[in-house]
């Protein structure tokens, strides 16, 4: 069976890392046996824990192991193969030898490396819950589209349908051996797989991403929009987290005090605006930075208030699509997705809808009947983005 998985991101420099170490050690001391894995660039899990960390799990204690994967050490390892793969690929079709190797560096590919990473420590230890250290908000985002992007780009370049038919390509190209070119579709198709299983894995009612804030307009605004692009990718935010939220300064005068209830009634009024996004735990701002278990304890006792760490964690996130027959030759495509203020923009590209929301784009895939329709309307409802659907006359009937 699969451990839970949760991933903690937010925007640099909000703590991220501290809450994700404080609900591993949390976990651990709870009886559960934890990972907690780093893939943010700037690694400082290990500065968190206070114990030094390789790309190999280790034990910190009792329960509570960790790692900070290294996707530069993934590329030498597991990528050099499957470029030469790729250019086999792209010789045939023509492409020059030096053209054909600068276009198998891929951007992204040690990003989806670190992914699988994950996905390998999920699935083949004894872990309980693996909590995942993720980069900023921005880079996360782009990790968790790249599983599809991947998929999308590899189906383009290299059909299912040319996979599966062995020495097809080989007789097409009219050069190298059978042997090769089924090495090549094998390794390709492997590829596919392995992405398949990465997109089933972040859309599994056992894996959900936890945000991370300070009270600020700035950081709200973003998290608000980071909602909306994991609705988008089908990923569920189990919860919110407002950290270093000022203390009460009390009825305490002089300057400091004064200070701290303008900040404090600034941070709640953000709050406030966040109450949408459901209950948003807080954590107060602590005088010394929390290094070491004891301290990360302390921490997750303030966080969850003796409640397990991963309450309301797993369970269904919903379905981000939906369609309806709503007129007797019209149909509505729900997609449940919490724009709010977000820009958001709509286009057809064959038989994918492509929708764009704050600049982030996600092709989704019609359903057969709507590959057969055109496009009449859209709107935004309580259910999130509501698209109309007609009959294209020239496509109904065939």
């Amino acid at each position: 069976m699969s451990a839970r998985l949760l991933l903690f991101t937010g925007k640099g420099g909000v703590g991220k890392t501290t809450l994700a170490a404080a609900t591993a050690t949390a976990l651990a001391a709870g009886g559960r046996k934890a990972l907690v894995v780093s893939t943010d660039p700037a690694h400082s899990l290990g500065d968190a824990l206070g114990v030094p960390l390789s790309g190999h799990v280790s034990e910190v204690e009792g329960g509570l192991h960790a790692a900070q994967i290294d996707p530069l050490a993934l590329v030498d390892d597991a990528w050099r193969d499957l470029r030469g793969h790729l250019r086999t690929v792209l010789a045939g079709a023509g492409v020059d030898e030096l053209d054909a190797e600068e276009l198998t560096v891929l951007p992204g590919v040690e990003e989806l490396l670190a992914l699988s990473e994950v996905q390998r420590l999920a699935r083949g230890g004894p872990w309980d819950v693996v909590v995942v250290d993720c980069g900023p908000t921005a880079e996360t985002l782009r990790l968790l589209a790249l599983p599809d992007a991947f998929a999308s780009y590899l189906e383009r370049l290299f059909p299912t349908h040319r996979r599966v038919v062995r020495g097809l390509l080989a007789g097409v190209a009219g050069n190298g051996t059978v042997e090769k070119w089924d090495a090549t579709a094998d390794a390709l198709g492997r590829l596919a797989e392995n992405l398949e299983q990465l997109r089933s894995l972040l859309t599994s009612p056992t894996t959900s991403v936890r945000l991370v804030l300070t009270p600020e307009r700035v950081v709200a605004a973003e998290t608000r929009r980071t909602v909306t692009a994991l609705a988008l990718q089908g990923i569920r935010v189990d919860g919110v987290v407002a950290n270093r939220v000022v203390p009460h300064p009390g009825s305490g005068r002089g300057p400091a005090a004064a200070w701290l209830r303008t900040r404090r009634a600034e941070q709640d009024a953000v709050l406030a605006e966040l109450a949408d996004l459901g209950s948003v735990r807080t954590v107060e701002h602590r005088a010394a930075e929390p290094v070491g278990t004891a301290a990360l304890l302390d921490v997750a006792e303030g966080l969850y208030q003796g409640r397990d760490p991963l309450e309301g964690g797993a369970g269904d996130g919903g379905q981000l699509l939906s369609v309806e027959r709503t007129g007797e030759l019209e149909y509505t495509l729900r997609i449940a997705l919490p724009v709010g203020d977000s820009s958001l923009d709509l286009a057809r590209v064959g038989d994918d809808l492509a929708v764009t929301v704050d600049g982030r784009r996600r092709l989704i895939a019609l359903p057969s009947l709507l590959k057969r329709c055109l496009v009449t309307g859209a709107e935004l409802d309580d259910t999130g983005l509501a698209v109309r659907f007609a009959p294209d006359p020239d496509l109904w009937m065939r």
